[in-house]
């Protein structure tokens, strides 16, 4: 069975239980206590290691050696994997998002209520997509196979590294094996990015480095937005506040418990 078949499987049970985990999770997140949300986030300190792997790709630019390496890696894939070539990464990549969810449809719980998480995960998605086109576009980097000028940073990898640092949030709690299957799929996105010729190595570290901060800030900011979306009148009854899209049609929702 092909990786794309996989992936579409999984997908399919996913949605399938998509609609009675909404339902069960708008009613523990009204429940949910203010100061039980805060417990949420990252630590600040924990920003530092994907900044300094953004810091790193952006010095390419800049500083010969680092972009000599870039090079020299060029080389060594050209060297070891002449005929190298897959999609596999176009599914990976998104590989420890479909595991979260298909983990929770198995009554294997992360973290956060199934409305928590997808707010999670869509301010992260949010600040890489955005991040990705504006610098991709201001940076103009040609990609080693010459396809286009759209080659810092790493598209697939941020995406992948996003999805792996997802993963770890929400399970390594229960075990640090959880982190290391996602990294493994954020890693081997990376890696192939470069045997495809589509990506420059300091294009995968830079990648890597915006997909973990944007889901490493989306855990450090999420608790105020949820906070701010929450209100608890003086008689005890909650409102939550929340925005949707659904089959091309976008709007907000409101809903109690009287």
């Amino acid at each position: 069975m092909t990786p794309k078949k996989i992936l579409f499987g999984l997908l399919c049970l996913v949605t399938l239980n998509a609609n009675a985990q909404l339902a069960d999770s708008l009613k523990k997140d009204l429940l949910t206590a203010p100061d039980t949300v805060k417990k949420l986030h990252s630590k600040t300190w924990a920003l530092i290691p994907p900044t300094a792997l953004m810091t790193y790709g952006a010095l390419s630019f800049a500083v010969k050696p680092i972009r000599n390496l870039d090079y020299y890696v060029h080389g060594e894939t050209d060297r070891t994997g002449p005929k190298f070539h897959t999609t596999a990464e176009s599914y990976f990549q998104f590989a420890p998002i479909i595991l979260v969810y298909g983990l929770n449809l198995v009554g294997i719980n992360g973290k956060n209520t199934f409305i928590d998480r997808s707010a999670l995960l869509a301010l992260s998605a949010g600040m890489v997509g955005g991040t990705l086109y504006i610098t991709k576009h201001t940076t103009h980097r040609l990609r080693p196979n010459n396809y286009d000028y759209l080659s810092f940073p790493s598209g697939h990898t941020a995406t992948a590294f996003a999805a792996a640092e997802f993963m770890a949030q929400e399970f390594s709690g229960k075990s640090p094996l959880y982190g290391i299957v996602g990294y493994t799929f954020a890693f081997t996105t990376g890696v192939f990015r470069m045997y495809n010729r589509d990506h420059w190595f300091s294009d995968v570290v830079a990648g890597a480095g915006l997909g973990i901060l944007s889901t490493k800030a989306a855990y450090l900011i999420y608790p105020w937005i949820r906070n701010k979306l929450t209100h608890t009148d003086k008689e005890g009854r909650k409102t939550l506040v929340m925005p949707f899209y659904q089959e091309g049609i976008t709007g907000v929702t409101f809903s109690a418990v009287l």
